[in-house]
Parts: structure tokens; C-alpha cells; sequence
């Protein structure tokens, strides 16, 4: 441990160039309305010499003393430029206009046309949400996470789940962040749809690869999505009432230009159509969802802003008195920003994140109800610090305390027999240090390292079970409260590189550490609101990754079609996965199903992009190659996860018809997944028992996943009033993908079987969405 500073101070010390005859501007950038805008280019033509606003539309730029034409530049909006005489500090905001000409917006935003090239980060998109609506969905409902995964890189397990994986990593590998809180579970009605109303996002970024040292806890990506601010200037305000769900956001000033507010609600309304049905089991049922959005910014003085937000989302699911099924997040942010002379920018964060399942039976021989939560209480300080046009440094720690409830089981009911269990609360402290810098050397070369020293510790009460080589419990041990009993530490390195070979080309190269210590405990290959947290303990290890990564990016065209290449290598330490058959919930003695191995992932992904004019969007293809080695699983040969799918493409095409009309068209390509698949089988007792296959063996033929999707907007005014009419079809040419697929004796699909010999299997495919029309109306007050 006692090395760690010196780790620190021989990594991140750069050479202090800043003497007197310099001068800092500084301030932030925003739009008409008061929102701020982030990665907005600020440079001096000719130069080398610029910066990027940050997330919160801040900048900074140290020059030598000396007469400058500054210009800001940013996607959609006039270029804006400045004279500057800086002979002091200087303290400039910015307020920039759209054009005035209408822009085709595009999926991927580029806030400078060469900036895919130039940026040191390859494996990071930014995504602005205004642009995702655009793109057809299931049902109309924007869905941040479906548009994120017709990325290269991006997968999904199965038709129309929110899960996604990334570089062969598994779903709970990927940190979504919501204002800087963890949502556990992005998704809702079973992972159909996301928990982000596209109307309340301002901001998304995702990252596959370069993961600055400010993140961690996951393998794999970082996907954060930021609240809007507020419209600082008046009111304003959008509806939409869609096939399944309705929309209201609203929007404004509560003092102007010092205080914004945001309010942002959704509905689904699919039980109240239940309320007209003859059944009477159907007229008690609820399915429906909601979400709920709201965030304060208070601008105190230009030194110092408050923003104050949270979500609550929830499903809730009843089919009449026989079964019952609510889920949901809620997650709040206080953050204060503070600008010290300058040069040096900070947040303040605290930070609360609640996710909780219950479900259950309300009465009779069965009733019971089963409560399971994982809640987060967290403080995060980060700084960053412009030290001069060469060096920019992040430095911050980050402390988050856990709580998971495993579970608590509740007879319900007088005649019910099912007995009452509580189990133990799970505590534990996840904190971090991190330090990095973004350094130029020259005008061809630029660097991106940081290091991130991560620790976990296990704390009381708690109750720990020992296991011996065959996983059956040889120990207890009893731990008081505040009893720290077990602790993690790992160092987690990151490096970027990016060399210019022109002002068209560049190579990238970079590798990360990462460090996971909550698990996720499912035997499906969707994202399921039933799975269940875990913690490492001292039975189970830290989960670690180590990604390398090379890239080659090249423009054409004056930078209006981009093209990206890049391979990946990827090798995950104390992969965790089942035993066959495990139980997972309930369970006191979980720990005993694991078992762990390794995981190699590697792959190449392929891209051709165009950003700009009325046909825009772009095609690319990934090969992902995952395995996992698990010395007591599938006879200690490796084998393919259940999200495998070697081959993907995506296909995004836009086009602005006339300044009335645009239309949008997908279309997806994956491999089939793999499954273990019963080989044979045979009756005893009466009984089919089926003899399987090595697992994952089989990627049966016919189940490869296809979809072509098309939407049609309509752009109109009537009086003040501006309004969009959105046709939207799901699944164009109505293909049978396979949600899942199980298997049976095929003798049974044509009478009874007497005989007990063996038999023959047939695969049974299930598929869930057929073609599917929506006509969604939205307008803008």
C-alpha cells in the first residue's frame, strides 16, 4: 500500500509549464435557452491550440498573453467567433444560435467534423437524445438503450430485451449511470422498453473502450446519461400520446437565469383498457409502467451552480388475486459545481440510487409475498484541473456504501403454509481514488493515462459460511455491526493513445483495467427485474479485465463520411457463472452455486458513417468471439456464454424528404445464439429425461436474428404550436425471431407414448412480435 503514492506521483506529475505571461479564459456554453452544451469545440484557427467544453458546458484555456480570434463550434448551431486581447483573466460565456437553415440531425453527433479522428477516446459515442427519436422503435417509444445497441460492439441476447452486451461482456458488466447514480435495472416491462424517457435526456455517452479513471466498478462499459438542465428562459413544454403510453414534459424558469426547473412523466395505459373487458379476471389485472423525472438547477453565481434531480420509475403487474409483480428504481442527485479561478473545476456529488422487486401470491394455500432491494449511498468529489494547453488533469475519490436485502418472504393470508423468512442485509464500502491526464506532445501525438486504485470491504453484521472443495458449507462465522471482515484493493491502469498520420487519419491504441465487485445472479439471457445483486466476500473474488484495443479512423469527402476500424482483445479473471441446475432465489447458500473461471473475448468492428446532408447514418459490422474456461462446468472445456453471436450488422439510414417529411429505415443481423440442446431422452417413472449436449454446443439453424424497421415523420405548425405525426413499423417484414426456444419428445406432437425406450427431440421455437404498426402524435408548447 505504501507504494501508491509514489505510483501516483511517478505517473501523473507532468511538466508545469504555466509561468507568468499566461492567462486563463474560461466560462461555460450554452444554447438560447440556457442549456448547457457539451463538447462544444473552442480553438484558435490555424492552431493547435483548443479545448472541449465539458459535461457541464464548462471550458478553460490558457494562452500566452497576446491578441487571438477564438471560435466556437458545435453541430446545428452558427459558428461563433470572438476577438481576444488577453492580457488577465478572462471570464466569457457563450450563448450559441442554431442555424438558421434546418440541419438533418443525425444518431451519432460529431460536435466538430474531424473530431472523430482527433479525439483520444475510440471506443466512446456520444448519442443526443432529440436525434434518437428518429429512429424507428418498438411501439414508437424512444428507447436510448435499443438505439446504442445498433452500434458495433453493442449486442443483445434476445428480441426486444434493454440488456445489452458489450465486447463479449455480460449484461451486469455494464455501468448505467443516471446524473451520476446507478440504475440496476435500465429496463422495464420485462426488458422490453428502457427506464429513459428520451423527452427528459439531454445527453448519453458510451464507452466500449478508453474508460476514463473517473469510472469503475464494471468490466465492460460505461453508458451515462445526463438529465436536461431546464430552460432557463421561459416556459416550455412536449406531449406525446403513442400506442401503449402517453408523455408529458414540462419546462422552465423560476427565476429567469438564475433558477430551472424540469418535470418529465410517462405513462403506460394498458391497464385501463382492461377495465372494458367481459372477463372479470382480466378487468382486476394490471400491467402498466411509469416514470417520473424532475431536476432543479439553481445558478447561485458564475462561480458556483446547484443541480438537484432524481427519477422514480416503477411496474406494476397483477394478473387479478393470483399472482403479483411490482418492481422499480429511484434515484436521486445533489451536485454543486464550483469553478476555482478558472482553471480548476470541481463537483461536489451526493448520491442515491434504490432498486426493489416484490412478488407474490395475495391469498390463500400459496399466498406469499417475497421483497428483495439493493440500495447505494454515495458521495463523489472530482476535480479537474486546465494546468495549460498541454495538460489537462481529473483527480477526485468516490465512496459508495451497499445494502442488499436479499430477501424477505411474507406468509400471506390465514390458510397460507408458507412460512416467513427474513434473510440478513448484505453491507459493504466501495470507494476509489483516481488520477488522470490528457497531454498533447506535439501537434501529431496525444495521451490519455490515469490510474485508479480501487478498494472494497466487506462490513457487519454479517453472517459468512465456509466451503469446502466439494462447495458444501464447513463454517459459519458471526460478525457485529461496523465489523470490517474482509477487504479488496486493485489497481486499475488506463492508457490512450492517438497518433495523426494527416489531417484525414489517425491511429489509436489503448488498454484498461477494470474492477467489478457486485455480481449479478441470473440463469436467463435476458435482463430479467427478478435477478439478484450480490457482493464479493470472501468467498467470492473480484471479478478483473484487461482490454487492449487498436484503431485506424479515416475521413473523406471534406470529413463527411468517416471510416473507423478497430480489434480488440479482452481477458476476464474470476468470471463467475452457475452450476447446472443452481438455484439462485431463494437461497442462504448462493456462494456454494458459483463457479469461477476465466472469460477471452476479441473481435474486430468495422464502420462507415455519414453525418451530414439529407441522407445521412451508416453500416457497420462486428465480429465478436467470446469464451469462458470453467474447470467444473462442461467437463472443463471451454464454451460459448448465451449472448454469443459471432456476426452482427446494422444498417441506419435517414433521409429529410422536404423540411415536412424525413423517413428512417434499420436493419439488423445477428448470429443465432447458442444453446445446450437435449441430444436424446428417455421415460423414467413416466417421465421425459433428457440427456443434454456440451453446453452452448448448438446454435440451432433457422434461429439467427433479422429485422427490418421504417418510421415516417411529418412535421407541422399550426399557429404557435409545433407538431410531429410519427408512423412507426416494427419488424417490416414480419419475421418469426426466436424469444426462446425449448425442446420435447417429438412422439408427443402426434399422441400419447406408452413405451420407455428412447426417443427423438424436436426443437420448439417461441417468437414474440409480429409486424407492428404505431402512429404516435407529439407536439411542442
Amino acid at each position: 500500500m505504501k507504494v501508491i503514492p509514489l505510483v501516483f506521483l511517478l505517473l501523473f506529475i507532468p511538466l508545469y509549464s504555466y509561468n507568468q505571461g499566461k492567462y486563463t479564459i474560461s466560462g461555460y456554453v450554452s444554447d438560447e435557452n440556457g442549456e448547457m452544451l457539451i463538447g462544444v469545440n473552442i480553438y484558435i484557427p490555424n492552431t493547435i491550440l483548443g479545448t472541449v467544453s465539458n459535461t457541464y458546458g464548462f471550458y478553460s484555456l490558457t494562452l500566452p498573453k497576446g491578441s487571438y480570434t477564438l471560435v466556437y463550434s458545435y453541430i446545428g448551431y452558427e459558428i461563433h467567433q470572438i476577438p481576444l486581447t488577453l492580457n488577465s483573466d478572462v471570464q466569457q460565456n457563450i450563448i450559441l444560435k442554431p442555424e438558421s437553415r434546418e440541419i438533418q440531425e443525425v444518431l451519432v453527433t460529431a460536435q466538430r467534423k474531424d473530431r472523430n479522428i482527433r479525439e483520444i477516446n475510440m471506443g466512446m459515442v456520444t448519442l443526443q437524445a432529440k436525434t434518437i427519436k428518429k429512429i424507428p422503435n418498438l411501439m414508437g417509444e424512444t428507447d436510448i438503450i435499443k438505439s446504442i445497441q445498433l452500434l458495433p460492439g453493442v449486442q443483445t441476447s434476445v428480441e426486444g430485451s434493454s440488456g445489452f452486451y458489450v465486447r463479449g461482456g455480460n449484461a451486469d458488466q455494464n455501468l448505467v449511470l443516471l446524473d451520476g447514480a446507478t440504475v440496476y435495472n435500465p429496463s422495464h416491462l420485462f426488458g422490453f422498453f428502457s427506464v429513459f424517457n428520451g423527452d427528459a435526456v439531454k445527453n448519453v455517452e458510451l464507452f466500449k473502450g478508453g474508460i476514463p479513471a473517473e469510472y469503475g466498478g464494471r468490466l465492460s462499459s460505461v453508458l451515462d446519461v445526463r438529465m436536461k438542465e431546464g430552460n432557463t428562459q421561459k416556459i416550455h413544454g412536449n406531449a406525446g400520446i403513442g400506442l401503449i403510453s402517453s408523455r408529458l414534459t414540462v419546462e422552465g424558469p423560476v427565476l429567469k437565469d438564475r433558477i430551472s426547473f424540469l418535470v418529465s412523466a410517462r405513462r403506460t395505459y394498458s391497464d385501463l383498457m382492461l377495465l372494458f373487458a367481459k372477463d372479470t379476471l382480466a378487468k382486476e389485472s394490471k400491467f402498466y409502467f411509469y416514470d417520473l423525472n424532475a431536476k432543479v438547477n439553481v445558478k447561485i453565481n458564475e462561480n458556483n451552480r446547484i443541480f438537484i434531480s432524481g427519477y422514480f420509475g416503477r411496474d406494476v403487474n397483477a394478473f387479478g388475486e393470483l399472482f403479483q409483480m411490482n418492481y422499480g428504481n429511484a434515484t436521486g442527485t445533489l451536485r454543486w459545481n464550483h469553478s476555482y479561478s478558472g482553471r480548476v473545476f470541481s463537483n461536489l456529488t451526493l448520491i442515491y440510487s434504490d432498486f426493489d422487486y416484490e412478488i407474490g401470491v395475495p391469498q390463500g394455500t400459496f399466498g406469499f409475498k417475497w421483497l428483495s432491494h439493493i440500495v447505494d449511498k454515495g458521495l463523489k468529489n472530482d476535480y479537474t484541473f486546465y494546468l495549460n494547453t498541454n495538460n489537462t488533469l481529473q483527480f477526485g475519490f468516490q465512496v459508495i456504501y451497499h445494502t442488499i436485502r436479499p430477501g424477505v418472504t411474507e406468509q400471506m393470508g390465514e390458510t397460507s403454509f408458507i412460512n416467513s423468512i427474513d434473510y440478513p442485509d448484505v453491507h459493504s464500502i466501495e470507494s476509489a481514488l483516481f488520477l488522470g491526464n490528457e497531454q498533447k506532445i506535439g501537434s501529431r501525438l496525444s495521451l490519455q493515462y490515469g490510474l485508479r486504485f480501487s478498494l472494497f470491504n466487506n462490513i457487519g453484521p454479517a453472517t459468512v459460511y465456509g466451503y469446502d472443495r466439494d462447495h458444501n458449507v464447513n463454517d459459519t462465522l458471526l460478525y457485529e455491526e461496523w465489523d470490517v471482515f474482509n477487504t479488496y484493493g486493485n489497481l486499475e491502469p488506463r492508457l490512450g493513445i492517438r497518433y495523426m498520420l494527416g489531417d484525414k487519419s489517425s491511429l489509436k491504441a489503448g488498454y484498461n483495467r477494470m474492477a467489478q465487485y457486485l455480481h449479478l445472479a441470473s440463469n436467463s439471457t435476458a435482463t430479467f427485474p427478478l435477478d439478484m445483486w450480490f457482493s464479493c466476500s470472501p468467498n467470492v473474488k473480484p471479478q478483473l479485465a484487461d482490454q487492449v484495443a487498436l484503431g485506424y479512423f479515416r475521413n473523406f469527402l471534406r470529413n463527411s463520411i468517416e471510416v473507423s476500424v478497430e480489434v480488440f482483445y479482452k481477458k476476464l479473471k474470476n468470471s463467475i457463472d452457475f452450476k447446472d441446475h443452481a438455484q439462485l432465489v431463494p437461497n442462504t447458500f448462493l456462494e456454494g452455486e458459483l463457479r469461477i473461471g476465466t472469460t477471452e473475448s476479441y473481435g474486430a468492428e468495422f464502420m462507415i458513417r455519414k453525418e451530414s446532408g439529407k441522407l445521412n447514418g451508416w453500416i457497420s459490422y462486428a465480429y465478436i468471439h467470446t469464451r469462458r474456461h470453467i474447470p467444473e462446468i462442461n467437463y472443463g472445456k471451454e464454451f460459448p456464454p448465451p449472448y454469443d453471436k459471432p456476426h452482427n450488422i446494422s444498417v441506419v439510414i435517414q433521409y429529410e424528404i422536404s423540411k415536412r417529411f424525413d423517413a428512417a429505415i434499420n436493419w439488423v443481423y445477428s448470429s443465432a445464439n447458442p444453446v445446450t440442446v437435449p441430444r436424446a431422452g428417455y421415460y423414467y417413472g413416466g417421465i421425459w429425461v433428457p440427456e443434454y449436449s456440451e453446453r452452448g454446443g448448438t446454435r440451432i439453424p433457422g434461429t439467427a436474428y433479422h429485422r427490418m424497421d421504417l418510421s415516417v415523420n411529418w412535421n407541422f405548425m399550426i399557429s404557435r404550436l409545433k407538431g410531429n405525426l410519427n408512423l412507426s413499423v416494427y419488424n417490416v417484414y414480419n419475421r418469426h425471431n426466436a424469444f426462446a426456444v425449448y425442446f420435447r419428445d417429438k412422439s408427443l406432437s402426434y399422441g400419447e407414448r406408452d413405451d420407455l425406450t428412447g426417443s427423438e427431440v424436436e426443437v420448439v421455437k417461441l417468437y414474440l412480435f409480429p409486424i407492428i404498426p404505431t402512429l404516435t402524435f407529439n407536439i411542442n408548447f
